[in-house]
């Protein structure tokens, strides 16, 4: 009887390892996390089924498929490293991502969100394209270097300047640090994922971009149509209302973490 049950000992865990157990549950559903609705779960998906097709070819002795499967998992790492990076940059972005939430002084709050809906909506009338990114956690500073460098107080006039047709700054992205204007004229990545609406210009393709690789909100007003339109997390928010925006951008700048001093010179 004791010979049995030292035989069965070993499955009954230990303490640690249903801690383990868990905390490796929690990375694999992290992990899902990130790649659904991108590349990486088709592969995934792909990954599993080449698997199940090579266990089937070791269970019935097809030494041929099961030779070229071992071959193509060998370099398959490395090929999947190359092709999916723009994924990979991307999640691994969001893992860094600070969870902590500082407080933000409420009547300087309201007073940012008010000058951006106000230069939005005043550009909006005007048909004048814009695209302006609200830093979040995820700091913006590579972005920030190729623009040019502002530190400038966050206001309608201000904005509104920057963005006028033919200016020197008017085709680039501005950046928007807490109540600061970091940059402007700022270059930012396009999407690499496709686009299903042909109609989306190179403004909206980069604030995709960027809010893809980062937790930034970036708005777009769109020239041609003068719609408003909102990115975050890699999603767009369309004909976005005055109202709706002021809404959007309150709740952001709460969970934003700001310093009470204004940020470095860029560059």
């Amino acid at each position: 009887m004791s010979t049995i049950a030292e035989q069965f000992a070993v499955f009954r865990p230990h303490w640690t390892d249903i801690i383990e157990i868990l905390i490796v549950a929690v990375l694999f559903y992290r992990l899902l996390l990130l790649v659904q609705r991108t590349r990486a779960m088709q592969m995934l998906l792909g990954l599993l089924l080449l698997a199940g097709t090579y266990v089937a070819a070791r269970t019935l002795g097809f030494d041929l498929i099961r030779y070229l499967l071992e071959t193509l998992f060998q370099y398959g790492a490395i090929a999947a490293l190359v092709v999916f990076q723009p994924e990979l940059r991307a999640a691994l972005a969001r893992l860094g991502q600070s969870r902590m939430i500082r407080l933000f002084t409420k009547l300087e709050e309201s007073q940012v969100v008010d000058e951006i809906v106000d230069a939005t909506e005043q550009l909006s009338r005007a048909k004048t394209g814009a695209i302006i990114a609200i830093e979040r956690e995820v700091g913006l500073d590579e972005y920030c270097q190729t623009g040019s460098p502002l530190n400038a107080r966050v206001t309608a006039e201000m904005l509104l300047t920057i963005f006028t047709p033919y200016s020197p700054l008017h085709d680039g992205a501005v950046i928007i640090s807490g109540n600061v204007i970091r940059a402007a004229g700022v270059i930012l990545p396009l999407t690499q994922f496709p686009v299903e609406d042909k109609t989306l210009g190179t403004r909206h393709r980069a604030a995709l971009g960027l809010s893809e690789e980062t937790d930034a909100l970036v708005i777009v007003v769109s020239e041609e149509t003068s719609r408003i339109s909102v990115a975050h997390r890699g999603r767009f928010e369309f004909d976005t209302e005055p109202a709706r925006l002021q809404e959007i951008l309150t709740g952001a700048l709460k969970t934003r973490s700001t310093l009470s001093r204004s940020p470095a010179p860029v560059g």
